[in-house]
């Protein structure tokens, strides 16, 4: 392979405003060897879809994105366009990130010799749709594919469980870009203020879709078990989703509405982590929660549920307090001991950046990454497969 690269095509559709896995694919792309790899970021863009903001973030990130267009969900015009990239710029690998392009990547690998490549960034969807058709469709797909990234142990097992061989499977935890979150000196107070919070406060933070999945009313409950004890406790809720409206309607009928923003979606996470005291996960289900190794950068002591891979980020005692899902006791007695203990909650939230500065690095994750795909690579030249296999020369 001296004297040419890897042509990766990272193939990915999603609607609106997309989710932490873009995070991962666009970071990813921006720190790759671009000596040995030319990476292609392409996502599927639905013509109909008026809030989607993929583009803005991959050009400022410099990566090299290209989008296909469809004229609805099932649109059969997408397949021409995407042959016609991957001869065009010679692609090797093609890693999809979703059920859809899934079924796009293998496709592309049966008619043009492409190596196909997933990662299971999780099922979190609630839709009975997703529950019932896509997600068990997909996950038996995954099972075709010579390799599969499982974003944690516990992905890992469930792709086992539908019929992925585990030699097949690789764990690759997300990671996190330690230069963009990262505390700043100064900051605070400022930030603080901003939110209506002076230093008498104690601010609780917690980021994520306003979905079931998350159970921020589990949150509110815990929150509420603790106003009682104090008067300048708050709670700042940041992000969107199909359930604000109700976690309204819950935080005014526990008696904390006074206590409480809801920010909706927001861009300035690392920014918010600023005025935050502690960072709380209530969620029942995750992949890797990005929310947390954000939380982790940012140097928030952490109190999150025991769900995916939260654990193996965040080592309980270590870099945060760990509590079983669904657990509304549980959660309140962890945030009473954050809270209670701040020496014990800065030596772990300390532990916690050391962390993502090295095994939990975006850097560290791309070899990673990069690894696998020259492992596919050798093991196409070692059978000798037939198939696309023309190299991208070095500019």
């Amino acid at each position: 392979m001296t004297g040419s690269r890897i042509a990766v095509l990272e193939l990915r559709s999603v609607r609106g405003t997309g989710g932490r896995p873009e995070k991962t694919i666009h970071l990813g792309a921006g720190r790759s060897d671009r000596d040995r790899f030319a990476v292609t970021v392409c996502y599927v863009r639905d013509l109909r879809d008026e809030v989607f903001r993929i583009d803005e973030r991959a050009h400022a990130l410099g990566v090299d994105y290209v989008e296909v267009t469809e004229q609805h969900s099932f649109d059969p015009g997408i397949w021409g366009k995407l042959t016609t990239l991957v001869r065009d710029r010679r692609i090797d690998v093609v890693h999809s990130h979703d059920y859809k392009t899934d079924m796009l990547a293998l496709l592309l690998g049966h008619r043009h010799g492409v190596i196909p490549l997933s990662t299971a960034h999780g099922w979190t969807g609630q839709s009975g749709r997703e529950r019932y058709l896509y997600y068990p469709i997909e996950k038996r797909l995954l099972a075709r594919f010579p390799r599969v990234i499982a974003v944690s142990t516990d992905i890992r097992d469930e792709l086992v469980r539908h019929g992925t061989a585990s030699d097949r499977i690789r764990v690759v935890l997300n990671a996190i870009d330690a230069r963009t979150f990262c505390r700043v000196d100064g900051r605070r107070d400022s930030v603080r203020h901003a939110l209506g919070y002076d230093k008498t406060h104690v601010v609780v933070g917690a980021v994520g879709r306003l979905e079931r999945q998350k159970r921020f009313d589990l949150l509110l409950e815990a929150f509420a078990a603790l106003t009682p004890r104090t008067t300048d406790l708050r709670l700042v809720i940041v992000g969107d989703g199909s359930l604000r409206s109700d976690l309204e309607s819950r935080a005014n009928a526990l008696g904390i509405a006074n206590r409480c923003q809801f920010l909706g979606h927001r861009d300035d996470i690392a920014l918010l982590h600023h005025a935050f005291d502690l960072y709380v996960q209530s969620s029942e289900y995750e992949g890797t929660p990005n929310a947390v190794l954000e939380a982790m950068a940012m140097e928030s002591p952490i109190v999150a549920t025991d769900v995916g891979g939260t654990r193996e980020l965040a080592s309980p005692g270590v870099h945060g307090l760990i509590v079983p899902k669904n657990d509304v006791s549980a959660l309140r007695s962890a945030m009473l001991e954050a809270l209670a203990d701040r020496p014990a909650a800065r030596a772990r939230a300390l532990a916690a950046r050391r962390r993502v500065e090295s095994d939990l690095s975006f850097e560290a994750r791309t070899r990673r990454l990069e690894a696998i795909y020259e492992e596919l690579m050798q093991d196409r030249a070692t059978a000798g497969a037939p198939g696309h296999l023309s190299r991208v020369p070095h500019a």
